[in-house]
């Protein structure tokens, strides 16, 4: 039995660049792992795939990414024994914080250790693409650029430490939905786009930006208020993360940022904490 963290992630910067042919966006986006993490228990079967997922019964599905991810590994690897897998979930779902993505990717990289199944980190990661455009990210480190849709990744500069305290409104908000939203045309247009530079927590605030935000507080403007309430109690800036509908706030100090979940919590209706970048 092997016990592991799967860690979400949060979007410092995202830009949605075009609409491209085959319906998917091209998007340039900066991705921080953080603490806030799944755990997930892994223990070796005989045959058959088991995914146990306590206080989430409609996650323990064959149409689970993990037991996808588990389906394709297998494949790719031409294992033919059996695993079992118990996920703990603390990450929120359908979130915009990479959960699921994360439980994939983790699941592809322990069964590989696990099992000595001796796959690359490369092979992992077109196993992954093939599951979601950002199970690549959580194979691939702690931060990176992510480009195309998501699964072209590029090393990107060290940034302080930074915490974070997220509040999730406590429903899912659909992906293709918020993109839908955006209302783009389709277009073959060269990319022309330059890496913005993050190297202090200045930079990072003043880089904030997601292009799906417009979409996402459209159709919910109590994400507006989510943000006003965290620029109330301290946090230097504040973005949506991903598509939504998780906000978040950045703090220079554990402290402030401890202080300020303290009086979100407050309101019940809401999941709030805090987190650290890895």
């Amino acid at each position: 039995m092997i016990e592991v963290f799967s860690p979400a992630k949060v979007n410092l910067h995202l830009r949605v660049l075009r609409k491209r042919p085959d319906g998917y966006h091209d998007i340039a986006t900066l991705m921080q792992k953080i603490s806030l993490r799944d755990t997930m228990v892994f223990s070796h079967r005989e045959e058959d795939i088991v995914i146990r997922c306590p206080g989430y019964p409609q996650l323990a599905r064959e149409d689970n990414i993990a037991y996808r991810a588990v389906k394709a590994l297998f494949a790719a690897a031409g294992c033919r024994t059996g695993v079992e897998i118990v996920l703990h979930k603390a990450i929120p779902i359908g979130a915009g914080l990479g959960g699921g993505s994360s439980n994939a990717a983790t699941t592809l990289i322990t069964l590989n250790d696990m099992l000595h199944l001796n796959l690359s980190r490369d092979e992992l990661m077109k196993i992954g693409a093939r599951l979601g455009a950002d199970v690549p990210f959580f194979i691939y480190g702690d931060r990176a650029w992510a480009f195309g849709i998501g699964d072209r990744l590029e090393p990107a500069a060290e940034l302080p430490p930074l915490w974070f305290v997220l509040v999730n409104p406590r429903f899912e908000l659909s992906t293709a939905r918020v993109y839908q939203g955006l209302n783009l045309t389709l277009t073959n247009q060269p990319i022309n786009y330059s890496i913005p530079r993050f190297s202090t927590i200045t930079d990072v605030v003043e880089g904030l930006h997601n292009d799906l935000e417009k979409v996402s507080l459209a159709l919910y403007p109590v994400l507006q208020e989510l943000k006003n309430r965290l620029m109330g109690v301290g946090a230097r800036g504040a973005l949506m993360s991903g598509s939504g509908p998780t906000v978040y706030g950045v703090f220079d100090r554990e402290r402030e940022a401890l202080q300020a979940v303290d009086i979100l919590k407050e309101n019940k209706n809401w999941f709030v904490t805090a987190a650290c970048s890895l």
